[in-house]
């Protein structure tokens, strides 16, 4: 029997569903061939940060006026840092376009931003540079005790509305799960017209090295158990939104990237387990997936995505119970 993995999301038909994932692994060309040579069906570049493309733009805008003029409208056609190959934006364009020449996968961009001011202009130039699509990588953190739930989520479609209008390329939403009302902030974003949400963006985690007294890292790489988070809702909003669903981390094997199809992603983004076992896990994911289709008879990923979502289970409420009612009483 052929299986199939070919699967679509924002519009591209991927020969499978297993993105390579923002992160270390894909800010080189040579990296990036050799995640599509073990498999990988699309590459997120790794982010640059909104405070980057900011201090340049800052710098520009410094030039511009010692030049005599400054129209901040058009800092992003500016040509000063254009033969400066040290400089941030540059060597992520420069990056961008390597790589476009270099695979046959989609490429697409990602910015980690936290704002809509200022530094807008710059997806427009990653368009230029030949992206097959943006993913903006929101969070903010909620420590402004000024400012209300309802104002920090405005500023997440201020900047899907302010970059949308930037650009004619697919835009994809990649969050968080720390909202109140988090399923109508999902179905809300997909109406805003981004091409898929990610869910969820994983973070920067404080520990404390109690010998030192000070503040270090904590774990950088998922594990198994953060797949739970996305999987459970991917399941609730398969079907209630207006675009493609993509889980992102806790996938490391390929039973997770089956679970999360099941529950209707159109893909999923993978790097933690890429770190710990190297590119060549993706083949291994692949296989393990292609085993499981044939022993379950399905020749295609539509046959079988979406089978346990929410809307399409026996027991819906299975999804929505938090706390532990019978597996906890009586444990040992």
């Amino acid at each position: 029997m052929i299986t199939d993995l070919s699967t679509s999301y924002m519009g591209f038909k991927l020969k499978n569903p297993i993105i390579a994932g923002s992160s270390g692994l894909t800010d080189s060309v040579d990296k990036i061939v050799e995640l599509e040579k073990h498999g990988a069906a699309a590459v997120v570049l790794r982010s640059i940060f909104e405070e980057e493309i900011l201090l340049e733009m800052n710098a520009k805008l410094k030039q511009m006026s010692s030049n005599g003029f400054v129209y901040p409208e058009t800092v992003g056609d500016y040509d000063y840092y254009e033969d400066i190959e040290d400089e941030t934006t540059y060597k992520y364009l420069k990056l961008i376009r390597e790589v476009k020449s270099s695979v046959r996968i989609p490429v697409f961009a990602s910015i980690n931003c936290v704002s809509s001011k200022n530094w807008t202009y710059f997806p427009k130039q990653i368009e230029d540079a030949g992206a097959d699509a943006i993913e903006l990588n929101l969070f903010i953190l909620p420590t402004d005790f000024n400012r209300s739930a309802s104002d920090n989520e405005k500023i997440y479609f201020e900047i899907i509305d302010e970059v949308q209008k930037q650009v004619s390329i697919p835009v994809s939403i990649k969050i968080s799960h720390y909202f109140s009302n988090l399923g109508k902030l999902i179905q809300d974003i997909s109406k805003s017209g981004p091409k898929s949400v990610v869910l969820f963006n994983r973070f920067y985690s404080p520990d404390i090295d109690i010998d030192k007294m000070e503040i270090n890292s904590g774990n950088v790489l998922s594990s198994p158990s953060d797949l739970a988070i996305s999987l459970r809702w991917i399941a609730i909003m398969s079907g209630r939104v207006n675009c493609d669903l993509i889980a992102s981390t806790g996938v490391h094997q390929g039973k997770d990237v089956i679970k999360q199809l099941l529950v209707g992603a159109k893909a999923v983004q993978v790097a933690s387990t890429l770190y710990k076992n190297g590119p060549q896990q993706i083949r291994v994911m692949l296989e393990d997936i292609k085993s499981w289709m044939s022993s379950k008879n399905f020749q295609s990923i539509p046959e079988f995505r979406g089978k346990l979502s929410q809307q399409n289970i026996d027991n819906p409420a299975s999804y929505e119970r938090i706390q532990f009612m019978k597996y906890f009483r009586g444990y040992k």
